[in-house]
């Protein structure tokens, strides 16, 4: 095992692992054990008692992120042309169909989400074993299916993200960056955690919720008291 660096050291010694903190607390000290020179992405793990075998129990959902994501999000419209202008006017870096699945299957992935119109799904469905691993698949469930191709767009524009619980019952997604305010982080954790909450499967029997934990770009992990963690403050 490697040595921890310095910075390692000194955000380590700040974290009480034994602790689970208050939504607003794990926020602020967040930012306090980053020490990285760039600005890092603050993460939220999320750690559900559900089997995601079971159809029932696979939790997937969408929220709008209230500060956004602090990112540029590159957004690729697969449409016909009646919507290329729609879809262009609405903040969309890439539109077009058949010039971009080429270069799908030639390897091109240099985008963060794909939305599309239900009509071009049948020519999206060979490129799909590309898309699926990287997250890029075109979905109804999370409005990347649809005849509205500007809402969509200004939406994941606007900090919409989507998650999905892995194979393990964690769901991992991204919610901000460093350089944030805590209420700004807190907010978008809220947001995220209340939208977790909303899909508990009717079916479930034990704990939903057991933990959740945040943490920066190389930064140690800090629990969150998942039973108190209120609207963020």
């Amino acid at each position: 095992m490697s040595k921890l660096t310095k910075n390692q050291k000194i955000a380590e010694a700040k974290v009480d692992h034994a602790k689970q903190y208050r939504l607003s607390e794990a926020c602020e000290l967040v930012k306090e054990v980053t020490f990285t020179k760039f600005d890092a992405s603050v993460e939220l793990h999320i750690n559900l008692g559900v089997d995601p075998r079971k159809a029932n129990q696979m939790i997937r959902g969408v929220v709008t992120l209230p500060n956004g994501t602090g990112k540029t999000v590159r957004v690729l419209v697969l449409c016909t042309p009646d919507k290329e202008t729609e879809a262009k006017e609405a903040g969309a870096d890439y539109v077009g169909l058949d010039e971009y699945i080429e270069k799908i299957k030639g390897g091109w992935t240099d985008i963060d989400v794909i939305i599309c119109t239900p009509s071009v799904m049948a020519k999206i469905g060979p490129i799909g074993r590309i898309l699926g691993p990287r997250g890029l698949m075109p979905n109804p469930k999370t409005g990347t299916v649809t005849m509205d191709i500007a809402a969509a767009v200004k939406a994941v524009k606007g900090g919409k993200i989507d998650f999905k619980v892995d194979k393990t019952g964690i769901v991992h997604t991204a919610i901000g960056k460093v350089s944030f305010t805590p209420k700004q982080i807190s907010e978008n954790a809220a947001a995220v955690l209340n939208e977790v909450i909303k899909l508990k499967p009717s079916t479930l029997k034990g704990t939903y919720l057991i933990g959740a934990s945040i943490c920066s770009t190389m930064s140690p992990g800090i629990a969150i008291d998942v039973k108190n963690f209120g609207v963020a403050e």
